[in-house]
């Protein structure tokens, strides 16, 4: 049986303006996990993602270099309980 987890990770370094949510989106659908990407004002990207451990793991690890022009500096791992509220990924613009 899978598990199924929720995490919200925080990246820094050059990942706005690089096509990160947009290839990070891209990605989620690949492996079938659920929930959204943002950029914040502090010039860092968020994402809060559900889905099964094994693919949530694995885009975590895909977060940890982004797109091939953007330059990850840090990831910010934060595991939370799982509630099962998406249905999709989105790019939130608030």
């Amino acid at each position: 049986m899978t598990q199924n987890v929720r995490a919200r990770i925080f990246i820094s370094g050059r990942v706005q303006g690089v096509f990160f949510r947009q290839n990070t989106r891209k990605k989620v659908r690949e492996l079938g996990i659920t929930g959204w990407v943002k950029n914040l004002a502090n010039g860092r990207v968020e994402v809060l993602m559900e889905g099964e451990k094994d693919k949530v793991e694995n885009l975590i690890e895909w977060l940890r270099k982004g797109p091939i022009i953007a330059r990850v500096d840090g990831i910010e791992v934060f595991w939370e309980e799982y509630k099962g509220e998406f249905n999709d990924f989105v790019i939130k613009y608030d």
